[in-house]
């Protein structure tokens, strides 16, 4: 069942933030920093959704406003590693968009980082040809680029060196509402 992140659930939150810490440490290396994380994405101007079963959160979703009006960003998507590839992310982020598109939102964005060197855009000098670069894109080792792609995201761009030398953020976008 997928289910708003609630103040009223502190267990669900601790369970949010350890995912942070556990899946997810270039970006959230202590448990504070998560649970600080967390408590942002609890702002009623956001959106934060977790899938759970039982009394177990599996995997949870943040969304919020990225551009006045028209695009919100999909961040953070973390998943436990035992229900990776069970549907849990699929479920979130349609989830997650169904709620934007009510908003009237018409644009959901996401960066997915490669620091792990998972793209054929990682260790590479991306400039000064960026886009020559992005057009060669290839997943070499199952980033998650691919799954948003399945979800139907387009990818629109990288910025070179985002998390450091040859550290790529590369940004998808998929149309929520009709043109």
């Amino acid at each position: 069942m997928i289910v708003d992140l609630d103040p009223a659930k502190p267990e669900l939150l601790e369970q949010a933030a350890a995912l942070l810490v556990d899946r997810m440490p270039e970006g959230w290396p202590t448990r504070e920093l998560a649970r600080e994380h967390v408590r942002e994405m609890l702002d009623p101007a956001r959106i934060a959704r977790g899938f759970v079963r039982g009394r177990q959160l599996l995997g949870w979703v943040g969304g919020q406003e990225h551009y006045t009006n028209h695009v919100w960003e999909l961040h953070p998507l973390v998943v436990r590693a035992d229900h990776e590839r069970r549907g849990v992310g699929r479920a979130l982020v349609l989830d997650l968009e169904q709620r934007v598109r009510d908003l009237g939102i018409h644009t959901m964005f996401v960066g997915s980082d490669d620091e792990t060197g998972l793209t054929s855009l990682a260790g590479v000098d991306l400039y000064p040809d960026v886009v020559a670069h992005l057009a060669r894109l290839r997943d070499l080792a199952g980033h998650p680029f691919g799954f948003y792609q399945r979800l139907g995201y387009s990818v629109i761009g990288v910025m070179p060196d985002a998390n450091g030398f040859g550290k790529p953020d590369i940004y998808l976008a998929k149309r929520l509402t009709p043109p």
